[in-house]
């Protein structure tokens, strides 16, 4: 090839490479509000209602997975090693259940808060301290989580039934209600005051 046809292939703008990152617009949707004409079989009532609910519920799980965060990093004393690495496995757990409530708010038309200063506002969990806590208060105020968390759920797992919507039922009873029942299990336990050397 010349040094002529090199010469005439045209260059591309550095414009063009360039990212748009300074953009702007209005919100395409307005959180607490659902799509109006979705076609999956439940009427737009029906999904504001479970949404709404939905939000609550998404908030107060993404509250526990933080307490676990805080509890997996604070833990302290004899039984630091078990507990350290079993609130990271819950912590985990937690993590999928707010993807998947997340997930259904979006299918059904909604809008799922997600940051962490709406989440604040929305969720009904109490506010540890920032600093460390014993263990038992630590389990303690777990455990008051997973209870808020399941009482709600069985509460609409019922309601999402009665509305014809399936698909909430499913999540709220296979995903939801079961991960908290197990964690629930697996933490109480070490409040059972049991001998460790001899029997009584």
């Amino acid at each position: 090839m010349s040094n002529t046809a090199l010469k005439e292939t045209p260059t591309k703008s550095v414009d063009h490479i360039t990212p748009h990152w300074r953009q702007n617009a209005k919100e395409i949707q307005k959180f607490g509000t659902v799509i109006k004409d979705l076609p999956i079989g439940i009427d737009e009532k029906a999904r504001q209602q479970i949404c709404e609910a939905l939000n609550v519920l998404l908030a107060d799980t993404a509250s526990l997975r933080d307490l676990y965060k805080k509890s997996h990093w604070q833990v302290g004393g004899p039984t630091f090693y078990q507990l350290h690495l079993l609130f990271d496995k819950h912590f985990e757990q937690q993590v999928e259940l707010v993807d998947l409530l997340a997930e259904r708010i979006q299918i059904l038309g909604g809008v799922s808060v997600a940051m962490a200063h709406d989440i604040a506002e929305l969720t009904r969990l109490n506010r540890p301290p920032k600093g460390r806590e014993e263990v038992p208060v630590q389990i303690s105020r777990l455990l008051e989580a997973h209870a808020l968390i399941l009482k709600d759920a069985r509460v609409w797992a019922k309601k999402a039934a009665d509305l014809g919507d399936d698909g909430t039922n499913d999540l709220l009873v296979s995903n939801v209600i079961r991960t908290n029942e197990m964690q629930v299990w697996f933490v109480s336990e070490h409040l059972v005051d049991m001998p460790l050397v001899f029997a009584q």
